[in-house]
């Protein structure tokens, strides 16, 4: 068995206007981003699945490459990140983010146009899947996929936070095309 050094997952509480949630990132990148006023066990649960032995350290200064451009962003300032990510799923995971990742602002994919994308038509359900596994959240931008019949589903940071998002975005949801009761 190899000496392994213990990784070292460096965090981050983002504050800003009403957002509230952990960031994580390693040497390499940004490795998490939380899900809204969610508390600090999702980020330590995650990270001794995904990062075993791992140490926590909080670290704000380090983390400032990547706080930045998602406050520009919920800012409305910034439409896309150019920022390192250190992202481990399986081949397909990674596919599938990679392809969220090219979703252009504004704009959503349904998970049977993510699915078509990456040439596994036949694979919706596990795009979706791979989707909700997305440690990434807004980088990553899975909240700009949508179910076939236009409808926001299930989102790993809650419906809230992807409703919140796509308003950030601009982009009608159904429930605000659904005209008023007379």
């Amino acid at each position: 068995m190899k000496n392994e050094k213990k990784r070292e997952l460096y965090w981050t509480w983002l504050s800003y206007e009403g957002w509230n949630l952990y960031m994580a990132a390693t040497s390499r990148g940004l490795c998490f981003v939380g899900s809204q006023d969610q508390p600090w066990d999702e980020l330590a649960q995650w990270a001794s699945q995904r990062f075993p032995g791992s140490t926590l350290v909080r670290d704000d200064e380090r983390l400032q490459p990547y706080v930045a451009p998602l406050i520009e962003y919920l800012r409305g300032e910034r439409e896309s990140f150019d920022i390192a990510l250190d992202v481990h799923g399986t081949p397909f995971q990674l596919a599938v983010w990679e392809a969220l990742c090219q979703i252009p602002f504004g704009q959503t994919r349904t998970y049977s146009e993510i699915a078509t994308q990456i040439q596994r038509p036949a694979a919706v359900r596990a795009v979706g899947a791979a989707i909700g596994a997305n440690p990434v959240l807004i980088a990553v931008p899975c909240h700009r996929v949508i179910g076939k019949n236009g409808a926001l589903t299930g989102y790993r940071g809650g419906m809230e936070m992807k409703e919140v998002l796509l308003q950030i975005e601009q982009v009608e949801t159904r429930a605000q095309r659904r005209p008023l009761r007379a």
